[in-house]
């Protein structure tokens, strides 16, 4: 049955893929471009390849498919995801604005174009009847011919010339979409021979286009700029004295892949050592693949700095390639894994436990093994990846949890998504006597992109009510 329902959820969604394509096809290809033309040709060529490039990027690495495919597909395909977001937000928007566009200056053209005269039936001499009615006008005595009559309309004169281009304007009204620009006359010509149409197509699809693209450049520039430091203070009631101040340096969802490698991990290793933190917390989702292909971009780690060390717990992705293989690599560089364990520190107790996800492996959370025997009368802090952990660290009694996971919902409006399947997104929230601080990552899943959710690292420094 859950079989089922995956596969009935999976053609759902690239049902809803297919018809998005298809309108922005429609609307930024078919109305604004020439039929047989080459930026017609261009257009549909994109509007097929991208999203087959963005599902190449979605499954490369779960089908286990060579890394430099998955990165040769990476780019192209993860990018073009966020721009399709914004990008489908955008038309959204322009569609209303392009229906009473076409229908104001559909209803101008018809006042300033004034009434068909060829619908209106002709009296004697080819003076227009008058209304039935109406007092019959005085007769008009026509001017004595001159000795040269005025010549008939030839083939290349005025009046057939506009009678066809009337015809032509009909045909373009009766060849258009129904119900856009009812009750006016054909478009007409606005500039170089483009029709009304055509021109309010180009004009909301370039609007559209600018808005997606200047949105999803600025979020790029914040991931590959690197993570701000973001300092928080937060008073724990049984915390001493003498542990006032205590900083700890949260690190999660970094994300390495076929994406952010190497130079990324140097960046947030150089921003962490610069706040020279008491203690370093990476609260999962390190990776995105396995550590044939990732060893060498996560080797920067070695280099971390803090005065009581660095501390590791695995999040969801680390199961996606084998947990066990990363737990093992972190290490021998000189990360401390947390598996379901705790470590007495000089003024209060550090745990961590394994993500959730590893329940699938026989693996997942053990907050006996972690918490259960420990002294209540020591403040505890406990790094778990995911918030939704938060009601059985307030069970346990811990003071103080450290997640990621939600990455603040990396790309606006998916923090209203991501406020549906956890307890705080990003932010401290206090649980009963347990507080929880979630921090929004300092990598980006997928598009190496975020909109309203900027990354960060966050310097937690403790502190205590008996100062």
């Amino acid at each position: 049955m859950t079989v089922f329902v995956v596969i009935v959820g999976v053609v759902a969604v690239l049902a809803l893929l297919g018809m998005v394509h298809r309108w922005l096809w429609v609307r930024l290809v078919r109305d604004t471009t020439r039929p047989g033309g080459p930026a017609r040709r261009a257009g549909t060529v994109l509007a097929f390849a991208l999203p087959l490039l963005s599902l190449a990027a979605l499954l490369a690495g779960r089908a286990g498919a060579p890394f430099w495919f998955q990165r040769l597909v990476a780019w192209p395909g993860f990018m073009w995801l966020a721009v399709l977001l914004y990008l489908t937000l955008a038309m959204l928007v322009a569609e209303p604005v392009r229906r009473v566009w076409l229908r104001r200056t559909g209803r101008n053209a018809a006042a300033a174009a004034g009434p068909d005269p060829a619908g209106v039936p002709a009296g004697p001499s080819g003076t227009p009847a008058p209304a039935a009615g109406a007092p019959a006008a005085a007769p008009v005595r026509e001017p004595a011919p001159t000795h040269e009559p005025a010549p008939r309309p030839g083939p290349g004169s005025a009046a057939p010339a506009a009678a066809e281009a009337r015809a032509g304007q009909r045909a373009e009204a009766l060849a258009a979409p129904a119900g856009e620009g009812a009750g006016a006359p054909g478009p007409a010509a606005v500039a170089g021979g483009v029709t009304r149409r055509v021109f309010v197509a180009r004009t909301l699809g370039g609007a559209a286009v600018a808005a997606a693209g200047v949105t999803v450049g600025t979020g790029t520039y914040g991931v590959l700029r690197g993570p701000r430091i973001k300092r928080v203070q937060v008073p724990l009631a049984r915390l001493p004295r003498a542990a006032h101040g205590f900083r700890i340096a949260v690190v999660s969802d970094v994300h390495l892949g076929p994406v952010l490698g190497r130079a990324h991990t140097q960046r947030i290793v150089d921003t962490v050592n610069r706040t020279q933190p008491d203690l370093i917390a990476v609260v999962g989702d390190l990776v995105d693949g396995n550590v044939h292909d990732l060893g060498p971009a996560a080797e920067p780690l070695r280099a971390l700095r803090s005065r009581h060390g660095s501390f590791f717990v695995t999040g969801n992705h680390e199961y996606f390639s084998g947990a066990q293989q990363w737990v093992d690599h972190v290490r021998e560089l000189g990360l401390t894994p947390l598996e379901n364990a705790r470590r007495e520190l000089p003024h209060f107790d550090l745990a961590g436990v394994n993500d959730v996800q590893g329940e699938k492996e026989g693996n997942g959370p053990d907050f006996q093994a972690a918490l259960g025997d420990r002294d209540r009368s020591r403040a505890s802090v406990l790094l778990a990846h995911q918030p939704v952990v938060i009601h059985d660290a307030v069970r346990h009694g811990v003071d103080l949890q450290l997640s990621g996971h939600t990455h603040g919902g990396q790309l606006w409006p998916g923090n209203y998504l991501a406020e549906l399947a956890n307890p705080t997104v990003a932010g401290l929230e206090r649980y009963g006597d347990t507080q929880l601080y979630v921090s929004r990552g300092a990598g980006a899943w997928g598009p190496p992109v975020r909109v309203g959710a900027p990354s960060d690292i966050t310097v937690v420094e403790l502190a205590s009510y008996h100062t």
